[in-house]
């Protein structure tokens, strides 16, 4: 496959506008670089269950999920790293005494610790995927977790990141934060993929916009960050295209060659 390029692509601020939309634009590009024979593929710390629908209108099978613990490739799971289950227990039983309630994920569905929480409501409202975690306490210790949502406000998740040094606490919404086996990255999952199908570095292209990108710009030889990303995703990428909203997909593409 020596000369082929592959494409990933983060979901929420990237491929997804504001609103949740693809935009037309995007779509269409997208279509094209399968035309040229590029690889596409998604990068996202979504649940897989939680992008089924856009993978089914991009025809995209290849995707690296919760940020690089559960990666696909062609439909087939090439690599997972689930949750320490022990450290995952001692971190619910603290989370239940500060009253911060624990959203537990596989590849199939998510559970809250909790039957109701507003903080809960408020966060999975904003990525509108039309699914919400029902209750379930003890969905954590009969299948392999590979992301947990814990919900509290700014600055609170420090406490936890001192006691559980095996997790990684990267905040996604003001009142939450993924919590994934330290050292994890979409820049792993990644990895896992080009190597399995032999794509050289110079060879690899990734867009992103939010903290959990920094990794995968940082790391990806052509990277480039949407005009709306965060201040640390800009710094961290080789490239910053439009905003979302104003084309940023198709513009980026052209301003790194792959499309004219």
């Amino acid at each position: 496959m020596a000369g082929k390029s592959i494409v990933f692509f983060d979901i929420d601020g990237t491929l997804l506008d504001h609103d949740k939309k693809l935009p037309v634009t995007a779509k269409k590009a997208i279509g094209n670089l399968k035309e040229k024979g590029h690889e596409v593929a998604i990068a996202t710390g979504r649940a897989p269950f939680m992008f089924a629908d856009l993978r089914e209108e991009l025809e995209i099978d290849t995707f690296v999920s919760y940020n690089g613990q559960y990666v696909v490739l062609n439909g087939r799971v090439l690599y997972k790293n689930p949750l320490d289950q022990q450290a995952l227990h001692a971190l619910t039983e603290l989370a239940v005494s500060n009253n911060h309630p624990i959203v537990y994920m596989d590849h199939e569905d998510m559970k809250a610790n909790v039957a109701h929480h507003d903080y809960i409501v408020e966060s999975i409202d904003s990525l509108k995927i039309g699914h919400f975690p029902s209750h379930d306490p003890l969905y954590h210790q009969e299948r392999e977790i590979y992301q947990s949502l814990l919900f509290l406000k700014d600055k609170e998740e420090a406490i936890y990141e001192e006691q559980y040094k095996k997790f990684d606490f990267i905040r996604w919404h003001p009142l939450s934060v993924d919590v994934i086996p330290a050292g994890g990255s979409k820049a792993i999952g990644i990895e896992k993929i080009t190597r399995e199908l032999g794509i050289a570095k110079e060879n690899q292209y990734a867009f992103g916009d939010g903290l959990n990108d920094i990794e995968m710009l940082s790391q990806i030889t052509n990277s480039v960050a949407m005009g709306n990303a965060h201040d640390r995703a800009k710094e961290a990428a080789r490239y910053v295209t439009n905003d979302v909203d104003e084309d940023g997909i198709l513009h980026g593409l052209k301003l790194v060659g792959l499309l004219k």
